[in-house]
C-alpha cells in the first residue's frame, strides 16, 4: 500500500499495480523536461490545472522512475489505464496532490481527513 506521507500513490497501468513517487530526482527531471527553473515554477505550472497528454506521460513516467521502475516515457505512452484519458488525469492529479500538498497542522502533526489545497490539476 502506498504511503502518502512519503509522497507515494498506487495506480494500475496495463492491468498491473504500480507505486509512483515524485522523488527529488523525479522533480528535477520534470523541471528539466518542462524548462522550469525551480520547484515553485513547476508547482505553479501544475496549479494552473491545464496539462497535455505529453505532460501526463512525463509526470507518470517520472513518478514510476521515482519509485524505482525502469520505464521510459515511450513505454508509458503505450500503457493503458481504466477510464481512458480521465484515468491518466486521475493518476497525475493524485500524484501531484500527494507530492505538493501540505499535510501537517501548525503543531507539525499530520492532518487527518479533508482535502488539502495545492498545485495540481482540477483543484484549488
Amino acid at each position: 500500500m502506498a504511503n502518502r506521507h512519503r509522497g507515494e500513490i498506487d495506480a494500475v497501468l496495463d492491468g498491473k499495480p504500480y507505486r509512483l513517487c515524485l522523488t527529488l530526482g523525479a522533480l528535477a527531471e520534470l523541471e528539466s523536461a518542462f524548462g522550469d527553473e525551480d520547484m515553485l515554477a513547476l508547482a505553479t505550472r501544475f496549479e494552473a490545472g491545464r496539462i497535455s497528454a505529453r505532460d501526463c506521460q512525463r509526470i507518470i513516467g517520472a513518478g514510476l522512475r521515482g519509485a524505482g521502475f525502469d520505464v521510459s516515457d515511450l513505454a508509458v505512452s503505450a500503457m493503458r489505464v481504466e477510464g481512458g484519458a480521465a484515468g491518466y488525469v486521475d493518476i497525475v492529479a493524485r500524484l501531484l496532490a500527494t507530492t505538493f500538498s501540505a499535510r501537517s497542522g501548525g503543531d507539525g502533526s499530520d492532518c487527518e481527513g479533508g482535502e488539502a489545497a495545492g498545485p495540481f490539476p482540477g483543484r484549488t
